[in-house]
């Protein structure tokens, strides 16, 4: 019996494909990470602090250029770790401006193999389904990429999303190799509960393979909002029934511009982007998402864990649309009203409170200073606020005055994870809008309306849902 030696190969380049992308991994994470522990060595023998700040910026530009290398050249999961990353308020600006331009830029799938994927899905051929279909895709992201097509018979475009094959397998590597770097970082430098961020990571991001459970999530986020508002905050894409499978997805087309493109399109528009109407434009944008995402956290439990600016579409009159919903989470009640209760605490400047919140959310911390109160409640604002602290302008995690330097976290609840990374996300598009503003005051009303619903906080109901309305 001949051996296919072609055939061969391939199973042996596939079975050796996770084990050199683990190797290609951990070579540059420690040679980034190593990087920086030398470069503190240094950098603690300069007593200028003026010299210093410029030693920093050099440092963060060199590591920037090895990141940027890492996720472009990687791929997959790590172009969601530059969506993370890439955030003006989170990592180091020299940082922020490489990475942000890896904001959907995964390498696309070739038009034969995404027919492939959609006629074996789909059970039909692309000419039998589209009156048209846009083999160029309008973007392509670590998990999928997505069409511009017309169904047969009809008269409105719609939105095929298609999954890159064998991306999971990958990716599921990746994330494997992060969880370890991640309990090797928190043994060693920052003390925070970085392996549990992860396991929840994997969890959720395991979730986004099954188009299904996406086209679930979109119908139940878009009714819940219809009913809980008289105009809805933002626009959900409407599924196209019966065209939906675990790999395949088509919805309706919404038209607009990416947030990313706002200032562009504002100055097209010919208004002064510094001016009150561009202003009052950027207000009205983050006001709709910050109140779509309070209603959703809050009263619900069931939200879009995923507003990084790619999902994020601006249409007429400055109306908002949220797209991409590969990425929900269920919030369990226990924890929606303890987070409610927290964000009472922020809004209220209540430190005891706060205090009382991390530990209702099972959010274990070791005080490593002495004003522990003062401090718990900074690091409850920097994680769970969009409101940059008094005189802080970047977040530095590695800085010896960061909060997680005084106060060490040493268990953080897996499933609060998302709520975590929205209101990052928040803070980030607040930031790069030019507006600090605090999603935690906002919110405020629709806190106490969950805490009395749930029979934790007494009050008129009848007052509290009027303060809501002159909020919403």
């Amino acid at each position: 019996m001949g051996i296919d030696l072609k055939e061969f190969q391939e199973k042996v380049s596939t079975g050796l494909r996770p084990w050199q992308r683990s190797f290609e991994f951990w070579a540059r994470a420690v040679d980034i990470y190593a990087g920086y522990k030398v470069f503190q060595l240094r950098v603690n023998f300069e007593k200028d602090a003026a010299k210093a700040e410029t030693m920093w910026e050099r440092q963060h530009e060199y590591a920037a250029e090895k990141v940027y290398s890492m996720c472009s050249d990687m791929g997959g999961f790590f172009l969601k770790i530059a969506q993370i990353l890439g955030k003006p308020d989170l990592a180091p600006a020299a940082w922020v401006r490489k990475l942000v331009t890896l904001c959907d830029q995964a390498p696309a799938t070739p038009s034969n193999m995404v027919q492939l994927v959609l006629e074996n899905e789909l059970g039909k051929s692309v000419d039998e389904m589209f009156e048209r279909f846009e083999w160029d895709p309008i973007g392509s992201a670590s998990i999928a990429q997505v069409h511009r097509a017309r169904l047969k018979g009809d008269k409105i475009d719609v939105v095929v999303k298609v999954q890159h094959p064998g991306v999971q397998d990958l990716m599921m590597t990746d994330l494997r190799n992060l969880k370890a770097f991640a309990l090797c970082v928190q043994k060693t430098d920052i003390k925070f509960d970085f392996y549990s961020v992860c396991k929840e990571m994997e969890k959720q991001i395991g979730y986004e393979f099954d188009f299904t459970r996406e086209a679930d999530a979109m119908d139940r986020i878009r009714t819940f909002l219809l009913q809980v508002n008289r105009k809805t905050p933002v626009k959900v894409p409407r599924v196209i029934q019966n065209a939906v499978t675990r790999r395949v997805l088509v919805m309706e087309y919404i038209d607009g511009v990416p947030i990313m493109n706002l200032g562009d399109e504002i100055k097209k528009r010919g208004i002064n982007p510094d001016g009150k109407m561009a202003a009052a434009a950027k207000q009205n944008i983050l006001k709709s998402l910050t109140l779509a995402y309070g209603q959703m956290i809050l009263k619900s439990g069931f939200f879009h864990a995923d507003p990084h600016p790619g999902n994020i579409l601006i249409c007429k009159g400055s109306e908002v649309a949220l797209l991409d919903y590969g990425q929900v989470k269920d919030l369990p009640n226990g924890l929606r009203l303890g987070y409610a209760n927290l964000v009472l605490a922020i809004a209220d400047n209540d430190h005891t409170r706060a205090t009382e919140g991390f530990r209702e959310l099972g959010i274990d911390t070791l005080s490593l200073c002495s004003n522990e109160q003062a401090e718990l409640f900074k690091l409850a604002q920097v994680m769970f606020d969009t409101k940059l602290p008094s005189g802080v302008k970047v977040l530095q995690p590695f800085s010896e005055d960061s909060s997680i330097k005084k106060v060490a976290v040493r268990a953080f609840p897996e499933e609060l994870f998302s709520v975590l990374r929205t209101v990052q996300l928040l803070r980030g598009l607040s930031v790069g809008l030019g507006i600090n503003y605090s999603c935690a005051e906002q919110w405020r009303p629709i806190a106490e309306e969950a805490l009395y619903l749930a029979g934790r906080i007494k009050g008129g109901l009848h007052e509290l849902i009027s303060t809501s309305l002159i909020v919403y």
